[in-house]
């Protein structure tokens, strides 16, 4: 179910980054730079595991995972959290939790745009991908 999502997606528009990063408690200055970059998502399967990818001039992440196991990731803006991934209707669920605290991040394929919902607490964010050609 995950081959949906696979492809190179490119960051096309976003809303609400700046109010998540500051939720997550990331400090100002990267705050800044995090809101003008334009990421690309890289996203891959091999037989059960699943490679994410985000490239950009800040910063460039890699997790690999097995869709419902829980795994350790160190996130962008380096948290270290406990995250599980799964498929639930159609959709992509990333659930990170650390410091008694969690946050979703939810990606939706239609056609050639990937919608990531990203909610910690009352706090939305949504960011859009195109996927590349």
């Amino acid at each position: 179910m995950a081959e949906a999502f696979v492809g190179t997606w490119n960051l096309k528009e976003t809303k609400n980054f700046d109010d998540y990063m500051k939720a997550l408690g990331v400090g100002y200055a990267t705050r800044q730079v995090g809101s003008m970059t334009k990421p690309t998502t890289v996203i891959s399967v091999e037989g059960d595991k699943v490679t994410l990818k985000t490239q950009s001039t800040f910063k460039n992440t890699e997790i690999n995972f097995k869709l419902g196991e829980e795994f350790d990731e160190t996130t962008a803006d380096d948290r270290k959290v406990k995250s599980t991934v799964s498929i639930d209707g159609g959709k992509m669920v990333h659930i990170q939790k650390w410091d008694g605290k969690e946050t979703s991040l939810v990606r939706e394929v239609n056609g050639n745009a990937l919608t990531l919902t990203l909610t910690l607490g009352d706090v939305v964010c949504t960011r859009s991908y195109v996927k590349a050609e």
